[in-house]
């Protein structure tokens, strides 16, 4: 999709991609290609445009994710998942509470082949190191909620990566509430005894293990890693429903893995 995609040019959003399409412009290589300058557009204009389109698909070659997480709006880091889904973490946390002064409790990560748990008093310090091999990330609220936890209880971390928030993301598509919300309306069912947890429920965990009970600690471990691995599934319907809304010329608008189509 990032080769289709206009709307990081100078000027550029929605409204001029969809005119650009629909003019037969439909890829980075057909604006390097076709030579002429389409209708709104001056030749200086056009020419700062190609040089930018050229820089993005060096960018894309080389695999430089900051170069995208920097020129796409943050709502639109979703057309990068086929290109750098197999540099992605599906992340979420758990804490202590919603304040401030609340702690981390539990980390984890999934790659679509491993699944990560980082807990306090054990690796939780470990976490950093393993963020920066990624170069996308994927969390449900975590724009407002796991990585501000994060960079409090980690000042350097950076997180520079691509993040595609599905909260937002998927309120584009009318699927709106918490994680467990959703999944149920899409049919992502959870084990059984998983079923009913929610954040709270967590916190509550946490507590219970910090007072010698090992089986909350699983517990936990467990519910953390369905969110995680709930994530995958949940950006593989998000980008395939919202690239069908596109309209791209030319798309056969079927459903797909997400993965396969660029």
């Amino acid at each position: 999709m990032l080769e289709h995609t206009f709307i990081h040019l100078p000027g550029v959003g929605p409204t001029t991609e969809r005119r650009l399409w629909d003019a037969g412009i439909v890829s980075w290589a057909d604006a390097l290609e076709g030579g002429a300058c389409p209708v709104g557009f001056s030749d200086a204009r056009w020419g700062l445009s190609c040089r930018t389109l050229e820089e993005s698909a060096r960018s894309l070659q080389r695999g430089d994710y900051r170069h995208f997480a920097d020129a796409l709006r943050n709502g639109e880091h979703w057309r990068a998942w086929p290109d750098f889904r197999r540099r992605a973490a599906c992340l979420d946390i758990e804490t202590t509470g919603c304040g401030h002064w609340d702690e981390v409790t539990v980390v984890g990560i999934y790659d679509g082949a491993r699944t990560r748990s980082f807990i306090a008093g054990e690796n939780l310090d470990d976490v950093p190191e393993a963020l920066e091999q990624y170069a996308m990330l994927i969390t449900f609220n975590g724009s407002s909620f796991d990585l501000p936890f994060l960079r409090r209880r980690f000042p350097g971390l950076r997180c520079d990566q691509l993040h595609v928030d599905l909260m937002h993301v998927l309120r584009r598509l009318d699927l709106r509430g918490g994680l467990k919300a959703i999944e149920r309306q899409v049919g992502i069912a959870r084990d059984h005894d998983l079923a009913h947890l929610d954040g709270w429920d967590a916190v509550r965990l946490w507590r219970e293990w910090r007072s010698g009970n090992e089986q909350s600690l699983d517990t936990l471990i467990r519910y953390n890693a369905a969110d995680i691995e709930n994530l995958e599934h949940l950006a593989e319907m998000a980008y395939a429903r919202l690239r069908e809304t596109l309209r791209l010329p030319g798309d056969r608008s079927r459903s797909h893995d997400g993965g396969e189509c660029r």
